[in-house]
C-alpha cells in the first residue's frame, strides 16, 4: 500500500470513528429528551386548557382511532371537573382551514352546553397582520362566556365581531368551536 493509499485509509477510519460517536450520542441522548419533550407539550397542553377553564382538572376521552407515530389512542376532548370531581365543562382542540392553512384553537364549553367559556388560538398561519389577529386578546375575549346561541360573526346575528379584511379567518375560528362543541354534545348528551 502506497502512503498516499494508507493516509486516505486513516482518514476514512477517522470519519467513521467519529460519525459513529457522534451517531451513539445521539441516540443516547434522544430518549431522555424525548420523554422530557412530551413532558413539557402535555404542561403546556394543560396550561391551554386551564385558559379556557380555569380551576379544572381535565380527564382525557379517547377514540378509537390509534395515533400512528406514537401508537396511542387519539384524544377526543377532555372533560373538565372541579374539585369535587363533577363535570362542569368540556375542553377540546379543534381545527379548521382558515385563509391560509389551518387554524388550531383549544376551546371550552360548559356542562350544559349553553357557553363557550373561553378560546384560544394554538397555531394559525394566517396573513401577518391581517388574520393572525385572531390570536390577539381583542378577538379572544369575545369568546369569554359567550352564550352557545351568539357564537357566530355579528353580521349573521351573533356576538363575535370579525376582524376587519379577515372574515374568513374570524369564520374558521367559529367554526372549528361550532363543529367540536355539536361532536362533544352528541357524545355526552
Amino acid at each position: 500500500m502506497t502512503d498516499s493509499n494508507k493516509e486516505f485509509f486513516m482518514v476514512v477510519t477517522k470519519l467513521v470513528v467519529i460519525s459513529a460517536v457522534a451517531a451513539a450520542l445521539l441516540g443516547i441522548t434522544y430518549v431522555p429528551t424525548q420523554a422530557q419533550f412530551t413532558k413539557n407539550q402535555e404542561q403546556a397542553m394543560n396550561l391551554k386548557l386551564l385558559e379556557v377553564l380555569p380551576d379544572a382538572t381535565f380527564e382525557a376521552v379517547y377514540g378509537d382511532q390509534v395515533n400512528s407515530e406514537t401508537g396511542e389512542k387519539e384524544i377526543l376532548y377532555y372533560r373538565a371537573k372541579d374539585a369535587s370531581g363533577n363535570v362542569i365543562g368540556y375542553t377540546f382542540l379543534s381545527s379548521e382551514t382558515g385563509a391560509k392553512g389551518d387554524i388550531v384553537v383549544v376551546g371550552g364549553v360548559d356542562s350544559t352546553f349553553s357557553t363557550i367559556t373561553g378560546m384560544s388560538v394554538l397555531s394559525q398561519a394566517e396573513t401577518p397582520g391581517l388574520g393572525s389577529r385572531i390570536a390577539e386578546d381583542a378577538f379572544v375575549d369575545q369568546f369569554n362566556a359567550l352564550p352557545l346561541s351568539q357564537l357566530s360573526l355579528s353580521s349573521s346575528g351573533g356576538s363575535i365581531d370579525s376582524i376587519t379584511g379577515a372574515t374568513i379567518s374570524s369564520q374558521a375560528v367559529i367554526d372549528a368551536l361550532d363543529s367540536k362543541v355539536e361532536s362533544i354534545k352528541s357524545i355526552e348528551a
